[in-house]
């Protein structure tokens, strides 16, 4: 359910201070690591 709203929000253009926020998710255990691969690959090319 986090990867589909944090997924959604990087397609829809709101990655303010989003890939902090992925990196703690990923620390805390909340996000599998082809998750978090993932969600960092979109943020790559959309992060200001």
């Amino acid at each position: 359910m986090l990867f589909r709203i944090l997924k959604r929000l990087i397609e829809k253009g709101i990655t303010d201070g989003l890939a902090e926020k992925v990196d703690v998710f990923y620390a805390l255990g909340k996000l599998a690591p082809d998750e978090y691969g993932e969600l960092t690959g979109l943020l790559g090319g959309k992060e200001d």
